[in-house]
């Protein structure tokens, strides 16, 4: 006799093991290949996320009678405004620090001096004890602090090419209603992931924005009143690392906590530590994931192990946009293609198991109504 025929149970063309290798040394590629021309993916998704957020408001103006071209400049113009305004006071308060800081020299020379001490003390070498004296010097602290914000705001080239494909990306998204139009007869899942992608990066970032700037401007009083200085500037990255989830409230708290111990010694300390990490911890932790996570539909895990992820392949601005760019890979990978979104609950994404979630919740409170205490457990009572 013949062997029984397997079409019937059909066998994927490669083993499970050899596709999941694959798959991984692909995505390997694609990251290192993203981390070597991060110069020009950042500022194009960085543009392509703002020209996100603007739509909307050309769509409401064009509705309203203006024409499509007046709409399109009006917008790229406010756009540009609020990028050199940001750029313009990001710059002047950088510059209002560096003028400060070597006012702080003998304070920086002081507590330098007291750290290795206190290095030394448990074992240290002397070496590594002055390598850290000469690391507590204005110059130094001017470079690295220069480096690291100068690579968040992507000042100088990068700019030049975010204006640019903002004015590109108004002008052809004029067209993308209809493209749009088109594709939804070929590819309807497709249209429909990328449309609920725009929805939510929108969301997200008009929170996260509004959020931020409140955030913001509290820090800046607040360090104000305290007389830390560079307050301004403490007050932009405040702003800056609300669009990092997770760790962004602890990267915002550190210069101020320095630089108040430099001011005003522990009392200052304790009252930012209270106040200013009370105040962004309750925004943080509380208020925005209440409103961002709806957005976004992502678990805290992934969202924090996407931080790391893109700030490693991206540098800093990767920490910024980790959560738009998870959105539009989990958008490629699993809303354009109905045979695999079933994963989407993997990625925290509970719209489909939330009946589950309600029916264990209600199993867990009837199990405690029954064993509470001073209440028979009718379920454990003996047979007569």
């Amino acid at each position: 006799m013949e062997p029984a025929s397997s079409e019937s149970d059909p066998r994927p063309a490669l083993p499970r093991t050899v596709t999941i290798l694959l798959a991984l040394a692909g995505a390997t590629i694609v990251t290192f290949g993203l981390g070597a021309i991060k110069g020009i993916v950042t500022p194009v998704f960085f543009a392509f996320v703002l020209t996100l957020c603007v739509h909307p408001i050309r769509r409401w103006m064009q509705a309203r009678g203006i024409s499509r071209g007046i709409a399109t400049g009006t917008t790229i113009a406010a756009v540009f405004g609020l990028l050199i305004a940001f750029a313009a006071v990001f710059v002047l308060s950088l510059a209002q620090f560096s003028a400060l800081l070597p006012q702080y020299a003998p304070q920086f020379a002081q507590l330098g001096a007291s750290i290795a001490g206190a290095l030394e003390s448990v074992g240290f070498g002397p070496e590594q004890a002055q390598a850290v004296l000469d690391g507590f010097t204005p110059g130094r602290i001017l470079g690295f602090l220069g480096g690291l914000l100068g690579n968040v705001a992507s000042l100088a080239g990068s700019l030049v090419i975010i204006l640019t494909m903002l004015i590109l990306m108004a002008v052809d998204g004029s067209r993308i209603p209809a493209i749009l139009t088109h594709l939804n007869y070929h590819r309807p899942a497709v249209v429909s992931a990328f449309i609920g992608f725009g929805d939510g990066v929108r969301r997200y970032m008009v929170a996260t924005t509004v959020l931020g700037i409140a955030q913001g401007l509290f820090n800046w009083l607040f360090l104000v009143i305290l007389q830390v200085p560079g307050a301004l500037l403490w007050g932009l990255l405040s702003f800056i690392c609300s669009f990092i989830p997770n760790i962004g409230y602890f990267i915002a708290i550190i210069p101020p906590l320095f630089f108040g111990f430099l001011t005003g010694g522990w009392p200052t300390v304790w009252a930012i530590i209270i106040i200013y990490g009370g105040i962004n911890g309750v925004i943080q932790s509380i208020i925005q994931p209440k409103y961002v996570g709806n957005a976004v539909s992502l678990s805290e895990t992934l969202t924090f192990a996407s931080v790391l992820f893109w700030t490693v392949v991206l540098g800093p601005v990767g920490a910024i946009l980790a959560v738009p760019l998870t959105l539009f890979v989990r958008t490629l990978l699993l809303d354009s293609d109905p045979s695999v979104s079933w994963w989407r609950p993997l990625t925290g994404d509970q719209k489909d198991v939330e009946p589950l979630l309600k029916a264990e919740d209600e199993t867990i409170r009837a199990r405690r109504g029954r064993t509470r205490p001073g209440r028979p457990d009718t379920g454990s009572v003996p047979e007569a």
